[in-house]
């Protein structure tokens, strides 16, 4: 893993129309390294996701993957780029196959996985390949909108809520997965309410509050920040 920053943000300011929500959003991701950002509901946390991939675009700042200045690329540009953005929407395309919506997004780069690699990542979808997204679970859903964004071969997953609304069962499938991304290389960049979850999957933690940075530790110093969790987010 490397040291110097593989992502980095640097005074990041957002607005939704008139609403100023992002104040100057300082973060740095390392090749490989998986970060988790915490805050309470309305923090700024999807909104700093949102921000960083491009979709949001009324934002000043720096935003740099692999020294690449991103701020004001378009956004097919950002996606060549490396990034790739799972919303907590999910985005699944109900009158599609699994197998059509993994095939759907086009490649944006060489290293992506292959179709075999994600059904043996993915055992469910693999079992579900004929069956159109009206017909999947919550949880068959988030492993789809994961799986179809490995196949473009970004390297930076950018993870919004992956495991709202989900069985404990799936979300233990979808924290092995992040793990074996991990493993693979990936850089991720995770927003997450579960802590139990977070804390199982991430090497460092960002702690966010009306839309600033007001934290960050890696997470070896995690049990010691437990003070400071519980004011944050009141876990």
């Amino acid at each position: 893993m490397s040291e110097a920053p593989y992502l980095e943000v640097r005074g990041l300011q957002a607005w939704y129309g008139e609403s100023h929500v992002l104040h100057g959003v300082d973060l740095d991701i390392r090749e490989g390294e998986t970060v988790a950002l915490l805050g309470r509901n309305g923090a700024g946390k999807t909104t700093t996701l949102r921000a960083v991939m491009g979709i949001l675009r009324k934002r000043e700042g720096a935003i740099r993957l692999k020294g690449q200045d991103l701020l004001r690329k378009p956004l097919h540009h950002v996606a060549r780029a490396g990034l790739g953005y799972v919303p907590e929407e999910r985005g699944i395309f109900a009158s599609l196959t699994v197998a059509e919506n993994l095939l759907l997004p086009p490649k944006v780069a060489e290293g992506g996985m292959s179709v075999d690699e994600i059904y043996a990542l993915f055992p469910n979808l693999h079992e579900r390949r004929t069956s159109q997204g009206t017909k999947l679970s919550g949880g068959e859903q988030q492993m789809l909108a994961i799986a179809r964004i490995l196949r473009t071969g970004v390297t930076t997953l950018l993870l919004d809520e992956p495991t709202e609304g989900l069985a404990p069962v799936i979300v233990q499938r979808i924290g092995d997965v992040l793990v074996e991304l991990k493993k693979r290389g990936m850089t991720i960049l995770l927003v997450e309410q579960n802590f139990r979850f977070a804390r199982k999957v991430a090497d460092r933690f960002y702690l966010m509050e009306d839309g600033r940075m007001v934290g960050s530790f890696p997470g070896h110093e995690l049990d010691a920040r437990m003070g400071e969790l519980q004011e944050v987010l009141g876990v």
